[in-house]
């Protein structure tokens, strides 16, 4: 009988532990979670990029990290959004056009959970000829945002990986600067 209690004795502590334990592990993953700023990003400027691999609409694979050493903007984008609809012109003549030929630009607009066919409509409505990327689930951009965060919004990453700025839906100054700083990042 004893031999029951102690057993029984040893179950209970094993799994106060195990409570603890999962306690302090949620404590943890709370802390571990980016505090997302009043425009709903959850990265900033100085940060390194998290990493990705993202589809393009032809079908190559980028993986971001591969990147090292080029300037490269990512556009958050969707065919649902009136604001992107409104920026991706400029985007595209005032950074792709001045910057497709320049081997050390990449700029990836990445779709928001939208499929492959919506996405190639999306691009010839919009008449832009920069690369577009599949983000199924919003992986890619909740590693940039809240999940719940709107867009449009570009983040510029410098040759060494780290972010340099961050834009939110379409303001002709911040756009304006924006254009200024990826000029000064291939000017280094």
């Amino acid at each position: 009988m004893n031999k029951i209690i102690k057993s029984l004795f040893c179950l209970f502590l094993i799994g106060i532990g195990t409570v603890q334990l999962n306690a302090q592990q949620k404590k943890t993953a709370v802390a571990q979670q980016a505090v997302a700023d009043d425009r709903g990003y959850i990265v900033k400027v100085g940060d390194v990029a998290p990493d990705f691999e993202v589809a393009l609409t032809n079908g190559k694979k980028v993986k971001l990290s591969a990147l090292k050493g080029k300037v490269v903007m990512l556009q958050f984008t969707a065919s649902w959004c009136g604001v992107c609809r409104k920026e991706m012109p400029f985007i595209e003549s005032d950074i792709w056009q001045k910057h497709k030929d320049n081997n050390e630009f990449v700029l990836i607009g990445i779709d928001r959970d939208e499929p492959l066919e919506k996405v190639k409509e999306f691009a010839a409505q919009t008449k832009i000829t920069y690369p577009l990327g599949l983000d199924p689930g919003a992986k890619i951009f909740t590693k940039y945002a809240e999940s719940n965060a709107g867009i449009t919004r570009n983040v510029l990453i410098d040759r060494t990986g780290k972010i340099v700025k961050m834009t939110r839906l379409y303001n002709e100054e911040e756009f304006a600067g924006l254009v200024k700083e990826i000029e000064s990042q291939l000017a280094k």
